[in-house]
């Protein structure tokens, strides 16, 4: 991948190159951006002009025609190792490349959901286990094969928890020309005592314009339609991506659907939504809420400020409008922190159908009043 096939981050790609030509190389980084806003897909062009074997000081791109570059292309250097979120127990990053580099050269943008659910995660959570950290060990305390460094990048490091104790070590004294490159999009959920041995680089989100470009040049998109979808994404291609490909994003449907019901408050309707959400997989359940944060937010807005404007569908906006007449300020931020709970429940494994159950009946108590 070049840095130029990259959408945006003007700001981003000049640093990075300089920081491999200039002789500054931190042997940790991270590279820190919003979902979807391209920082998975910058690393990996990253990877690829450090390990290339024709690059000059005064390069910006890497050549694309050496046999590193033409192997870092296709996710298959020997020594670019890849670490993600993956689900079971004891297992590691190797046993999914095949799938990884599908998932890579469909589209580097998508997020950690629609990688789940291409693993056929179901009512499994992704992550990070104790047997990838010592498969990381084991790797990089080789000698490096045939390129310039060995590399680790791993994507979402959020999702090691408590097992990143066991990379602080290596992390902080790592062998010699390693690298360390860490793609994280929530540094509230990593060890701060891994964070505090990396160098942040952070990554703006993706302006409207850049993604209605994008979508324009790439999907061949009618650039009205293209405009439309980039707003209701809001920096974030791999949304935009998903919403182009479908007319009704399922999170929306699904999420305006619960909200009538809830409003209703017919017993029956809320058992039998309820006991399809629990079909679904945790992944997707958590999606589902924090899609719903997302319309609590905008709803806060509009609640707040009459604006209409804001990065809602139009059966979400009427729904949104419909629900401002009813719900003040304090009503709002009640139902965000249910959400919130309902996060926090879900990623420890709570029954899904006792869970939304006993939401669905809350949210109906405080939209009530």
């Amino acid at each position: 991948m070049f840095f130029r096939d990259i959408i945006g981050q003007s700001k981003v790609k000049p640093v990075l190159a300089g920081l491999a030509s200039g002789g500054r190389l931190p042997h940790a980084m991270m590279l820190l951006g919003p979902s979807g806003g391209g920082s998975l897909a910058v690393a990996l062009a990253f990877v690829q002009f450090l390990q290339c074997e024709y690059r000059q000081p005064d390069d910006t791109e890497p050549c694309g025609e050496c046999p590193a570059c033409r192997k870092a292309a296709v996710f298959s250097h020997p020594d670019i190792h890849f670490s993600f979120p993956a689900v079971g127990s004891g297992v590691v990053s190797t046993d999914f490349l095949k799938e990884w580099r599908s998932f890579l050269t469909g589209n580097p943008y998508a997020g950690v959901n629609d990688w789940l659910q291409q693993l056929g995660a179901e009512n499994k959570q992704g992550n990070i286990t104790k047997d990838e950290c010592n498969a990381i060990i084991k790797k990089l305390s080789l000698k490096k094969f045939e390129g310039r460094y060995k590399i680790l990048l791993m994507w979402l490091p959020e999702y090691l928890g408590k097992e990143g104790n066991r990379l602080l070590k290596l992390v902080e004294e790592p062998p010699e020309d390693t690298v360390f490159l860490f793609v994280a999009e929530n540094t509230e959920l990593i060890l701060p005592t891994l964070l505090s041995r990396c160098q942040l680089v952070r990554l703006d989100p993706l302006s409207d314009e850049e993604v209605s470009a994008a979508l324009t040049d790439r999907l061949k998109l009618d650039p009205a339609r293209a405009s439309e979808i980039a707003f209701l994404a809001g920096g974030d291609f791999g949304e935009a991506i998903r919403t182009a490909s479908s007319q009704e994003n399922s999170h929306t449907a699904m999420f305006v659907d619960w909200l009538r019901k809830c409003w209703k408050g017919n017993a029956v309707e809320l058992v039998q939504w309820t006991e399809g959400f629990a079909r679904t997989g945790r992944e997707t359940q958590k999606q589902f809420l924090l899609y719903g944060l997302h319309f609590m937010r905008e709803l806060m807005a509009l609640s707040a400020t009459g604006n209409s404007t804001l990065r809602l569908k139009p059966d979400e906006l009427a729904t949104a409008q419909n629900m401002a007449r009813v719900l003040d300020f304090d009503k709002i931020s009640r139902l965000v922190e249910v959400f919130n709970d309902n996060i926090f429940h879900i990623e420890r494994n709570a029954n899904p159908k006792i869970l939304m159950l006993d939401t669905s009946v809350g949210v109906n108590t405080i939209m009530k009043g």
